[in-house]
């Protein structure tokens, strides 16, 4: 089986290993039938998400693909607007396939120390992911909600560069535990689908 990790930096993020950290823990959780193509390029939106659909996932033929985009979208200084993002995700979701897709809402950020995005933003950027699962029929993951829900959310938003929107490794333990359930419920309910 295989799945394909696609988004921004959050996604290829090392935090201090040789490769993506994502990519690390989802191998270790999701154990080895499982291949992870870690498919995040840094500064990513959905304008560039849409153009590298085709060599980035599709060639690699996933069973499964996390789609997880939005804080570069949300972000002032570069904004993507909210009906541009929902057709770009549109877009994406169709072409790959929604019953292979995990789409994944923008996390929350830590706005003491984040300029240029707030939670409030954020939020609708992620309602506007689950807009577009509703509408297409993919399947959904509210890290928004989840991570919004921490009582420690300050501490797990810290990473390496320490600037409120790149976490390092008690964000992504979150992130991949989450995407390791939501797998398992998709390949459970696929298996009864049969």
């Amino acid at each position: 089986m295989k799945v394909v990790c696609f988004g921004d930096s959050l996604t290829a993020r090392t935090e201090g290993h040789d490769r993506p950290l994502l990519s690390i823990m989802l191998e270790a959780k999701l154990g080895a039938e499982w291949e992870v193509v870690n498919a995040g390029v840094p500064g990513n939106n959905t304008f560039q998400a849409r153009e590298r659909v085709e060599t980035d996932v599709l060639q690699h033929a996933p069973d499964l693909v996390t789609v997880f985009f939005g804080a570069n979208d949300a972000a002032f200084h570069k904004q993507v607007p909210l009906p541009d993002f929902k057709t770009n995700l549109k877009e994406v979701v169709t072409r790959i396939g929604p019953n292979r897709v995990i789409l994944i809402s923008p996390a929350p950020v830590d706005e003491r120390l984040q300029e240029f995005r707030t939670n409030e933003v954020m939020q609708q950027y992620a309602d506007a992911v689950q807009e577009v699962s509703e509408a297409t029929g993919c399947h959904y993951l509210d890290l928004f909600k989840r991570m919004m829900g921490l009582p420690n959310l300050q501490e797990v938003l810290r990473g390496q560069r320490n600037d409120g929107l790149h976490f390092g490794e008690l964000g992504y333990e979150v992130l991949s535990e989450e995407i390791r359930r939501k797998i398992k419920r998709v390949m459970q309910t696929t298996k009864e689908a049969k």
